[in-house]
């Protein structure tokens, strides 16, 4: 080992204040330069190759963490759908049920303007018809004969000329036939003019229900004070089918 001695010496020897470092030269050959080598690579990569071997572990242990990460921001992000499309499903399940209450309610409120609009008119045709009493002439005479016949000479009376017979003839055929006795099994409507209820009729004599004269009396003042004419009556009726 006389190389690394003198190398030893060489390096920690005092150096002349009058005279410059010597050079350090040598030459090593066989088991000690070996040796040297090995420890200098010691020495400069060992560190190195400690802190080489530990990276790829912390890299790995950074994605791991990435991923879990990753992985945890994908659940919210999931979980603020589903929120989202439940809230949407339940805005238009709401939505939904306004629509069907409002056609509800509409419904309703047609079913009962109608109910008004049919209880108006039949108020209304009631007070027509309760009006023929003071339409009626006073002491008229009373013809004999068939109703048409009783009929036609009444007319007359009410201010109205013989044309108007065809029609009041059409509006009655319509109606009753002319029969004294007829009957609206439906409505309850009675007589040659389908009094309606047939009691009206009393306003014109006792014996209504059985008198044509009587009925046609009723009638054709009922006629003159809610048509004022037998054919203003038969044009209504074709419209609407009643009078």
């Amino acid at each position: 080992m006389p190389a690394l001695h003198n190398l030893y010496r060489t390096l920690y020897r005092k150096p002349s204040k009058h005279r410059k470092p010597p050079k350090i030269s040598f030459a090593v050959t066989g088991a000690a330069a070996v040796t040297i080598v090995a420890v200098a690579a010691a020495a400069t990569e060992g560190p190195a190759h400690k802190v080489a071997s530990s990276r790829p572990a912390a890299r790995m242990a950074a994605d791991s963490t990435n991923l879990a990460e990753s992985a945890l921001q994908l659940s919210q992000v999931r979980a603020h759908v589903v929120k989202v499309e439940l809230r949407k499903r339940g805005a238009e399940a709401r939505r939904a049920d306004a629509r069907a209450a409002a056609r509800r309610r509409a419904a309703a409120a047609a079913r009962r303007a109608a109910q008004l609009a049919a209880a108006r008119q039949a108020q209304q045709r009631q007070q027509q018809q309760e009006q023929q009493a003071s339409a009626a002439p006073s002491n008229p005479a009373t013809p004999s004969g068939s109703p048409q016949q009783i009929a036609m000479g009444m007319l007359g009376s009410y201010g109205w000329s013989a044309s108007e017979f065809s029609c009041l003839q059409s509006l009655w055929n319509a109606e009753s036939g002319w029969n004294p006795t007829a009957s609206n099994p439906t409505s309850g409507a009675y007589g040659i003019p389908q009094a309606l209820p047939g009691s009206k009729m009393a306003s014109a004599g006792a014996d209504w229900q059985t008198n044509p004269a009587t009925q046609i009396r009723w009638g054709l003042g009922y006629i003159k004070a809610t048509y004022g004419s037998p054919c203003a009556a038969w044009s209504h009726w074709q419209a609407t089918g009643s009078y």
